[in-house]
């Protein structure tokens, strides 16, 4: 290959890789970032997407202008050249392959790492310690209402249940409001989180008696979410936070993040588990810490005002099971629909009331 050539190749693999490295950077396919932890996902992402766009457009173009150079034309009868290997281009597209994969791999468990996927805290751990609200709530329903566990487990959402319902036989005692004072260190803040067919459930052991269908956070906060299932494999997957995790029944597993952007989020349950799969979803919230405390202490007192009060989000409860067994998916999610939009402006994680 003359100087010429060489200069040539040099130009237009270095023009493949500049509009890579361009593509990479400007393909906006992801939705907008909110964690702290998502800057180091969309790093590798957007590297990823370099890396290919650059081997597309080289393999690609190699092969159109192989089809236009080396066609056949009109009148030629002859055989092409008897090339049988060359050791150079062998060597190269080996080599530059193995540098790519070795470097992704690298660079993959370096910020797999750095999101505490290997910390042993985010590993999978059997627990006990963890109250199990969706548990209690299927008790209570059963005995209550004549249905069994199965029939039970098919409600949407148990938003807040009490501990134990009041004992008739004793006189009641007057009910004090929780406070928040004083007030919990929000530089870090647990969550317990609990999954079930089909919702979630949020329990903030730092403040007395909170319990929502709504995950709040304060901006800036190292939030730790503990991660228990009631039934069935479940995942906790918010898009913005670049953050997935698989919720184990009988197990404890945990996320760490740091939400950095003030706003409202999806929370997708990204495990198929069960037929109303696609309706099960709740809404994050970054608040700042001053509208947090506030919003903490508002639902304190909206849910102690009235502590025996079972709130529950279910267009099924009053249907009977072979109804409910009848119902198709568009039916049930247009039902659960109803429900949300009615009860817009509740007190956050109340989504239907069932009056005894």
């Amino acid at each position: 290959m003359n100087a010429r050539k060489t200069i040539s190749v040099i130009t237009v693999i270095s023009l493949i890789i500049a509009a890579g490295i361009w593509y990479g950077a400007n393909n906006n396919l992801l939705p907008t970032a909110a964690s702290e932890e998502a800057t180091l996902y969309d790093g590798l992402f957007n590297t990823l997407m370099g890396i290919a766009a650059s081997l597309f457009l080289l393999v690609e173009g190699t092969l159109l202008f192989c089809v236009f150079r080396f066609r056949r034309r009109d009148g030629d009868e002859t055989d092409g050249p008897p090339i049988r290997d060359n050791f150079a281009l062998e060597l190269v597209w080996t080599a530059v392959p193995t540098v790519i994969v070795m470097f992704v791999g690298i660079y993959s468990f370096d910020v797999y790492t750095a999101m505490q996927g290997t910390n042993p805290e985010m590993m999978m751990g059997m627990s006990h310690e963890h109250s199990r609200p969706v548990e209690i709530a299927l008790d209570k329903l059963s005995g209550k209402f004549g249905i069994g566990a199965a029939q039970a487990s098919d409600l949407t959402t148990v938003a807040r249940v009490t501990d134990s319902q009041p004992d008739q036989t004793k006189p009641s005692k007057p009910t004090s409001i929780p406070s928040i004072a004083p007030q919990p260190e929000l530089s870090t803040l647990d969550v317990d989180v609990t999954a079930m067919q089909f919702a979630w459930i949020f329990d903030y052991p730092g403040f007395e008696g909170l319990q929502t269908a709504e995950l709040h956070l304060p901006l800036g906060s190292q939030v730790k979410l503990n991660l228990n299932a009631s039934d069935v494999i479940h995942a906790f997957w918010v898009p913005q936070f670049r953050l997935k995790q698989d919720i184990i029944p009988g197990a404890t597993t945990q996320l760490k993040f740091t939400a950095n952007k003030i706003g409202e989020y999806p929370i997708v349950c990204a495990e198929l588990c069960g037929a109303y799969h696609g309706g099960m979803r709740a809404q994050l919230f970054v608040d700042t810490p001053e509208d947090f405390l506030a919003w903490a202490k508002k639902t304190q007192e909206e849910l102690a005002s009235n502590p025996t009060k079972q709130v529950v989000a279910s267009n099924m409860l009053n249907s009977s099971t072979s109804m409910t067994a009848s119902m198709s998916d568009r039916e049930y999610l247009a039902g659960r629909i109803q429900n949300m939009e009615m009860t817009k402006g509740i007190a956050p994680g109340t989504l239907q009331q069932f009056h005894h």
